[in-house]
């Protein structure tokens, strides 16, 4: 509207917007209808393994599982599970709360920002079906019409939200909303000018408020 400040209301994917984690349901769901792919889970989980050891950090997790679970797949493939996935995101995952606070934003004319970790493969869509405005996500790359599977980007999370969302505040005379729910979340929601901690453990919560940031609950 005329002589209205621009506005943004970042939010969040998995357990802010939705009422878990994504991308490994995403995966399952690739890999429960290819049976050729399921002795890929025994790599898959020594990955894991080697994580909660101390042995990998949680980016290079995360990147690995992709390039084992899902790399080599078509983009015709990962397109159809994109499809499925999101259907059943938008009809049984997404938290009643969270999609009031969203349409508050919309119709208060604020510039809507999807800021998540999860990959490129269906966050986008995730964040068109929602009626997002612009879409920030880990990205993966591709040989040719194949995924690869590993970063195109840095993984969106921790340190790189709170880059990006300072990148942001010259886009914003109007200021800053921003809704998360875990504690790597912390950095980027201390740079905004409305922060909201949603869902959160209570050790999160508490090193929340030990920053001045509000918290609340989205069923």
């Amino acid at each position: 509207m005329p002589g209205h400040a621009a506005r943004l209301a970042v939010f969040d994917l998995d357990g802010t917007l939705t009422r878990g984690d994504t991308f490994v349901p995403y995966v399952l769901d690739f890999l429960v209808r290819r049976p050729r792919r399921w002795l890929r889970v025994v790599p898959a989980f020594a990955t894991v393994v080697w994580f909660f050891l101390g042995r990998m950090s949680r980016d290079r997790l995360k990147e690995r599982l992709s390039m084992i679970c899902l790399g080599g797949a078509s983009r015709d493939e990962l397109a159809s599970c994109t499809a499925r996935f999101v259907s059943r995101v938008l009809r049984k995952g997404m938290r009643a709360g969270a999609l009031a606070a969203l349409e508050k934003h919309r119709s208060a004319g604020d510039r809507l920002v999807l800021l998540s970790a999860s990959p490129d493969l269906y966050v986008p869509a995730l964040a068109s079906s929602l009626g997002f405005h612009e879409c920030l996500c880990t990205e993966l790359q591709w040989n040719g019409a194949r995924l690869s599977g590993r970063f195109a980007t840095a993984n969106r999370r921790g340190e790189e939200k709170a880059r990006l969302v300072g990148a942001m505040r010259a886009a914003a005379p109007g200021g800053i909303a921003a809704y998360a729910n875990s504690g790597s979340d912390l950095p980027h929601l201390l740079l905004v000018d409305r922060p909201m901690l949603v869902n959160a453990s209570a050790r999160t919560r508490r090193r929340a408020a030990g920053l001045g940031i509000p918290c609340g609950e989205w069923r």
